[in-house]
């Protein structure tokens, strides 16, 4: 007779592989979108350039430049949450989760703050101020709000997703040996910086 099967051992399938392409070709997708608005600024810059020059002189340069810092400490941050729990350091992997949820918001206030200045000196789509400029000016600054609006969206999100990594890690659903979850969540916030890369240059700082 034949020894009996152990019924109880169940195999859990992973396909890590599978997962990290779906990330990558959705993150594809992302790069389309944002690519199309880079080439349409492009277009509209090489149409109406005094002007655009004109309304960056409106933003402040000292905003974006601090949001591109934390930006860019974020995504250290997230990277090194990785590192610590591919090392088997669970609560340094943890603290490094939180410090990049907690650098993200800090984008989206300062962004609301910047936000809020220009609001308040009736600089928003459709007010009057704005319709009194040149049409490269109007151009100008309802692709600032429809693009940096976009890329604040795509933070909210990507502050969403750390935090449900975050408690999957506590709760070791997120292990030093099954983390492509944080990968590709990682792999997400690296592409909104990136982003954020281009945006900065592409509206703060036209000569």
């Amino acid at each position: 007779m034949s020894a009996p099967q152990d019924v109880t051992a169940v195999h859990v399938h992973r396909d890590d592989e599978g997962s990290r392409l779906g990330m990558w070709l959705f993150l594809f997708t992302e790069l389309l979108l944002f690519g199309g608005m880079f080439l349409v600024f492009a277009v509209y810059k090489f149409l109406h350039y005094e002007e655009f020059h004109k309304a960056a002189k409106e933003l402040n340069t000292l905003f974006g430049a601090l949001n591109t810092i934390i930006l860019l400490t974020s995504s250290l941050t997230m990277a090194l949450s990785i590192t610590a729990l591919q090392k088997k350091q669970k609560l340094l992997s943890i603290f490094f989760q939180i410090m990049t949820v907690m650098m993200a918001l800090g984008f989206m206030v300062n962004k609301y703050f910047e936000w809020t200045a220009k609001i308040s000196h009736g600089i928003y789509p459709g007010s009057e101020k704005l319709l009194d400029k040149g049409s490269g000016e109007i151009l100008f600054f309802g692709l600032y709000y429809i693009m940096t609006g976009l890329h604040g969206l795509h933070v909210v999100i990507g502050v969403v997703l750390i935090a449900i990594m975050t408690v999957y890690t506590i709760k070791d659903v997120i292990t030093h040996d099954n983390h492509v979850k944080l990968e590709s969540a990682g792999l997400y916030w690296h592409l909104v910086d990136i982003i954020w890369i281009f945006l900065f240059p592409l509206f703060y700082l036209i000569s």
